[in-house]
């Protein structure tokens, strides 16, 4: 048994030295030294053996096993590294080349739009005021003289959460929390960007959910000619030097007298055309001066103080400002549409 098992021993190596794949030597591993292998065939005689002889023979099947052991694992090795160096020169980066250029993101038009206002109001030394979008009948109707059932409320088709919460129709709540805030205390200058909701999508120019910027000064002897300079300042920092503005009578519940704002038309420069409809003139804003029974509700003496305020959509200046004929298409997400303020 010895003579065979040192028989298989240079057999084994004899083969194992020619093998030329992973495949290939694992077979071999199996041929020798697998549950039906050569290797433990002959083992299996063992039984027959004398007492004397088992052990003998049994060190020597451990070194035959050994051996054949060692040179596999040896030619294991071999092909592992063979494989590894292969793949790296298959995958072989030369580091030295630019990088696949990635498409730089940018702001939306709304939020450029959005922050070039407040950069304007923060510049004539207004604060930033922020609110809450889920807000209580009181601060969105009541504190801004829309007592419940007011005919005017029906201006606001709003989504109600419960009877007495609501998505805030506009951002003039966050001028009552602002005038509370004061404790009485003038002077006040605040604007209140945001969204609001509305039940109100049904053409190009609205939106049920759309942006707002409000405005709010309080103090003595505040007066029309006030709010008149104020917007005809941002206007003219907005849209150009060169534009005009006119008010309208018109009505709101918060202000009294109340105005519709309009800017000479920003595509023919007021001459007429078709943005304008002929006129020269385009809608932007409304405002007017703060109702008694509005400061009464921040906490303020309508006899001591007196106040203006004026609200904007973002999405109609920014429609103006970049000549888009359609709000939806700030919201479609349509790269192709928003690609082109990347560069402005």
């Amino acid at each position: 048994m010895k003579e065979r098992l040192e028989a298989l021993r240079t057999e084994a190596l004899s083969e194992l030295q020619g093998v030329s794949s992973p495949q290939e030597l694992n077979d071999l591993r199996v041929k020798y030294l697998g549950k039906k292998g050569a290797l433990t065939e002959i083992l299996r005689g063992m039984g027959s053996l004398s007492a004397e002889e088992r052990p003998i023979i049994g060190q020597v099947g451990n070194e035959v096993r050994g051996a054949i052991e060692a040179v596999i694992e040896e030619k294991q090795t071999s092909f592992q590294k063979a494989e590894t160096e292969a793949r790296l020169r298959a995958e072989t980066l030369d580091v030295t080349l630019p990088g696949t250029p990635l498409p730089q993101g940018a702001l939306h038009p709304l939020t450029k739009v959005a922050q070039e206002i407040e950069d304007i109001f923060v510049g004539l030394g207004y604060t930033i005021a922020e609110g809450p979008e889920v807000e209580t009948d009181f601060y969105n109707f009541e504190a801004l003289n829309l007592p419940k059932n007011h005919p005017a409320r029906d201006m606001q088709d709003s989504f109600y959460v419960t009877d007495e919460i609501l998505m805030r129709t506009h951002t003039s709540p966050v001028q009552v929390r602002a005038m509370h805030a004061m404790n009485g205390k003038t002077p006040l200058k605040v604007i209140c960007p945001g969204k609001v909701y509305r039940r109100d999508d049904d053409d190009a120019t609205h939106s049920f959910q759309f942006n707002q910027v409000e405005g709010l000064v309080v103090g003595p002897n505040i007066q029309m000619s006030d709010l008149k300079g104020t917007l005809l300042q941002f206007v003219q920092l907005m849209f150009g030097k060169q534009t005009e503005i006119r008010l309208r009578p018109s009505f709101f519940p918060f202000t009294e007298p109340s105005a519709e704002v309009d800017v000479t038309c920003v595509q023919c420069g007021g001459h007429g055309c078709r943005m304008c409809k002929g006129s020269g003139w385009l809608e932007i804003l409304g405002c007017g001066m703060v109702h008694p029974r509005v400061l009464e509700a921040g906490g303020y003496n309508p006899d001591e103080v007196s106040g203006f305020a004026f609200g904007m959509g973002i999405e109609r200046i920014a429609l103006l400002k970049y000549g888009i004929d359609d709000i939806r298409h700030f919201y479609t997400n349509d790269l192709r549409f928003l690609g082109q303020f990347a560069r402005m």
